[in-house]
């Protein structure tokens, strides 16, 4: 049972009701993970914003769902493995590939480097060497989408905590984590 409610998106008003209306334009539902952290707008605003942000951004969104499965199974996050499993999917990232992404593989060298910084950054708690940011740059990186995977390991972290913390009912098909805690 989750520790703290889900936030009713039927009853909400103001600049809740709009960020609601906006993920339900977005996703089709309102997913608990936001319902969750939508009882408060102003944290709703915040994630919600570093999604759309992220969206635009230049590493696309098949990486960032790849990062994201990682920084979930680091994290011990089963909400977050399972909605961006779907999302990878959704992104054209094939179920093999994301599984390979969630133990931090992949086949290729470029993607590979990204989620060993990404792991480096969640492991270490972002305590990270010169040498760790120019082995992304010497991957073929540029300071810019450098900065990017930083970003989703930050907003990853962050939807990690709202659903580990809480204890989010999931609401996407179950992916079983993989590495110990």
């Amino acid at each position: 049972m989750p520790y703290l409610p889900p936030a009713n998106v039927e009853s909400a008003s103001g600049q809740q009701k709009e960020l609601f209306n906006q993920i339900q334009g977005a996703f089709g539902g309102v997913p608990n993970m936001f319902k969750t952290i939508g009882n408060s707008p102003a944290a709703l605003e915040a994630m919600f914003g570093f999604f759309g942000a992220l969206g635009k951004g230049r590493l696309g969104a098949k990486l960032g769902e790849q990062i994201a499965v990682l920084v979930a199974d680091i994290n011990r996050c089963e909400y977050c493995l399972a909605a961006h499993t779907v999302l990878g999917q959704k992104a054209g990232v094939s179920a093999e590939t994301m599984a390979q992404a969630q133990s931090g593989k992949s086949a290729d060298p470029k993607i590979q480097a990204a989620l060993d910084f990404a792991a480096k950054l969640v492991k270490n708690r972002a305590q990270i060497s010169a040498q760790d940011v120019q082995a992304v740059r010497d991957a073929g990186y540029n300071d810019e989408e450098i900065s990017e995977i930083l970003a989703h390991v930050a907003l990853n972290i962050f939807t990690n905590y709202t659903n580990v913390a809480f204890d989010v009912e999931i609401d996407f098909p179950k992916v079983e984590l993989k590495k110990a805690a």
